[in-house]
C-alpha cells in the first residue's frame, strides 16, 4: 500500500513538473511554415476574392481557410508526433498528456463554434472566433511555450474580440487572416526557434 502511494505521489510530482516546463516538441519551423501558408493564401484571396459579399463568396472563403487551418494543424502536430517518436520516454509521455489537456479543449471549442456558426450562416464571425479560441489554447499552454508567446496570445484575443464586436467590419476580407493567424504564427515560430537556440547554447556550455 505504501509503495503504491509513493509511486502515485511520484507520478503526480512528475506530472506537475512537466506542466511547468517548456515542451521541446513544439516546432518553430512548422509554425513558420503554417504562418507562411496563411500569408500565401491571403495573397491568393486578394486577387481571387478580396471582399466576400455573396453566400457563394462566403462558402469559398470558408473552404479556403478551413483547408489552411487543417494544414496548419497537420504540420504542427505532425512535428510533435515526430519529436515524440524520436524521444519516447516516460517524461515525453507525461508531456503528451499535458499538451493534450491544455490544447485539445480550445481546438474542440473552435470546431464546435465553427460548425454552429456555419449552420446559421454566420460566416462573418468565424475569424474572430478562431482568433479567440487560438488565444485560449496559447494561454492554457503558456507554461510549456516560450514566454513571449503569451503576448501573442493577448494580441490574438484582442484581435478576435475586435473582429467579433466591431461594427461595419467585414471580417472575411483578404487581409484579416494573414494579419492575424499568418503574422501570429510567424512570430510564434521565431520565438520558438530563438528559444531552441538558447537552450542548445546553454546545453553546450553545461557540457563544455
Amino acid at each position: 500500500m505504501e509503495v503504491s502511494r509513493a509511486l502515485a505521489d511520484l507520478e503526480e510530482v512528475r506530472s506537475r513538473l512537466v506542466a511547468v516546463q517548456r515542451f521541446r516538441g513544439w516546432s518553430g519551423g512548422a509554425a513558420v511554415v503554417s504562418g507562411s501558408a496563411a500569408i500565401v493564401i491571403g495573397i491568393y484571396q486578394f486577387f481571387a476574392l478580396p471582399y466576400p459579399q455573396t453566400s457563394v463568396d462566403s462558402s469559398r472563403f470558408v473552404t479556403m481557410w478551413i483547408a489552411c487551418l487543417i494544414f496548419a494543424l497537420a504540420i504542427n502536430y505532425g512535428a510533435i508526433l515526430l519529436y515524440l517518436a524520436r524521444n519516447w520516454t516516460r517524461r515525453t509521455r507525461c508531456e503528451l498528456r499535458t499538451v493534450g489537456m491544455t490544447i485539445a479543449p480550445a481546438i474542440g471549442a473552435g470546431g464546435v463554434f465553427t460548425a454552429a456558426l456555419l449552420s446559421r450562416h454566420l460566416d462573418g464571425l468565424l475569424p474572430g472566433v478562431w482568433c479567440v479560441c487560438y488565444a485560449m489554447g496559447l494561454i492554457a499552454s503558456r507554461a510549456m511555450v516560450p514566454r513571449g508567446v503569451l503576448a501573442v496570445a493577448g494580441l490574438f484575443g484582442a484581435a478576435g474580440s475586435a473582429l467579433l464586436f466591431a461594427q461595419d467590419v467585414n471580417a472575411l476580407r483578404w487581409w484579416v487572416m494573414p494579419a492575424t493567424f499568418g503574422i501570429g504564427q510567424l512570430v510564434i515560430g521565431a520565438l520558438v526557434l530563438r528559444d531552441d537556440v538558447l537552450h542548445q547554447d546553454a546545453g553546450r556550455h553545461q557540457h563544455g
